[in-house]
């Protein structure tokens, strides 16, 4: 792992000291120790309050979003209403090294539904680690309340995976206090939301989740496998 901005002891002191903070103190803080961070917007509901939060701080923050080629019609869509709305002038697309024709060939047709982990990896982490490796930190969406492989979340953590600063400003929060936030300040959404997709990712690894359902029980239904990978 190569050495990170902030030491693993000056990591565990931050997240300490700003456990009860404020999502917006947490975002100006991130910016401010962490100069050379990136924030990972999937266009999520938590990711649209993130984007609201950053853009009011510093409207040239770095953003980037990760594009499988199979995300939902209304989530490029939202893209597009998020820049209307904010500029993001420095919204960065990461695309997957194959296109969908060539992981096919390479791999089989759907290949989603036969090896998610494996689709997820070349589609997702891989183009991620590449871009990770430019950055001292990166900010994400991740709730503690989300799942169970999220309930240890640190709003400041050292991410061992890709060797820099992982900031959560939301992990503390809670699905009402991220609507309210939505509604209060108009944040732009994607319509699914409204369609019980509590989790919104590609299309052919992604239902409606049902009453009574685990939030992220909607991606990869079938499978045991509730994570891209992203976060571990």
């Amino acid at each position: 792992m190569r050495g990170t901005l902030i030491g693993e002891a000056d990591i565990q002191q931050l997240a300490e000291k700003y456990e009860g903070a404020a999502p917006q103190e947490l975002v100006r803080k991130a910016l401010e120790i962490i100069p050379n961070i990136t924030f990972a917007c999937s266009f999520g509901a938590e990711d649209m309050v993130l984007l609201d939060m950053l853009m009011a701080v510093n409207p040239n923050a770095h953003v980037f979003y990760l594009d499988t080629d199979l995300l939902f019609p209304e989530t490029y869509q939202l893209r597009d209403r998020a820049v209307a709305r904010y500029g993001i002038p420095n919204l960065r697309r990461v695309p997957a090294s194959l296109t969908l024709e060539a992981q096919a060939a390479e791999y089989g047709d759907a290949l989603w539904a036969r090896d998610p982990d494996l689709c997820c990896n070349l589609r997702k982490v891989r183009p991620l680690e590449g871009l990770l490796s430019e950055y001292d930190g990166w900010i994400t969406g991740i709730r503690r309340e989300q799942a169970p492989t999220r309930a240890n979340a640190r709003v400041f953590e050292l991410d061992r995976r890709f060797g820099l600063v992982k900031v959560n400003p939301l992990a503390a929060w809670t699905n009402q206090q991220v609507w309210d936030y939505i509604r209060e300040r108009d944040v732009p959404y994607n319509p699914l939301h409204d369609q019980n997709y509590p989790s919104i990712g590609c299309i052919h690894c992604t239902r409606p989740v049902k009453p009574g359902e685990d939030p992220r029980s909607g991606r990869w239904s079938g499978f045991d496998k509730t994570e891209c990978g992203l976060h571990k």
